[in-house]
């Protein structure tokens, strides 16, 4: 047997989830889990507030790409990563040489893409569209809501807000979460 290498698979944009799903399907039917033991996803979880509700999905990090762990020195293996249906190809094989070798990713990459999927994992969700300062925003939640104010600070730690809001014809500095307010269009 010889050694796993992750390698980049280049899939359809958008079909990212059914190829992997595929993919381990296939893995397992044709007895290759010790050839190709992981499928990934490099994603992150974000939430942006719509209507005064939070909403979260994942966002890809690399659109139209899917990482395989993978021993291609057995023929089996790349043969069945390379006929799922939605699979262009492997990242590296261009086509321009005539062994058409995919090409491994380094270990430092490996470790950089991996580290920023756990590190996704570990903290929550980011928001989608960051706030700004000067922005105006409405406040959705607490005792200030159904007023607007202008962002003046960020706390990106805290995940609060430093928002000034007009409050009888005075402006208030107040401290309030990404939760309860919404950017106004």
């Amino acid at each position: 047997m010889g050694e796993l290498k992750w390698y980049v698979l280049r899939v359809i944009s958008g079909q990212e989830k059914k190829v992997k799903s595929y993919l381990e399907t296939e893995v397992e039917r044709s007895k290759l889990k010790d050839y190709i033991p992981e499928v990934l996803i490099p994603s992150e979880k974000v939430f942006e507030m719509r209507n005064g509700k939070k909403k979260v999905r994942e966002r890809n990090f690399f659109p139209g790409y899917v990482l395989v762990s993978a021993d291609l020195a057995h023929p089996e293996a790349q043969h069945t990563v390379t006929n799922i249906p939605g699979v262009i190809g492997f990242l590296g094989d261009s086509g321009a040489s005539a062994s058409k070798e995919p090409v491994a990713l380094r270990q430092s990459e490996v470790n950089r893409i991996l580290g920023k999927v756990d590190e996704s994992d570990a903290s929550e969700e980011k928001l989608e569209k960051p706030f700004n300062k000067g922005e105006s925003v409405k406040v959705m939640d607490g005792p200030f809501s159904g007023f607007t104010g202008t962002v003046e600070e960020i706390f990106e730690d805290k995940k609060k807000l430093n928002v000034m809001v007009k409050i009888f014809g005075r402006n208030t500095p107040v401290e309030l979460s990404y939760l309860q307010v919404e950017k106004i269009d």
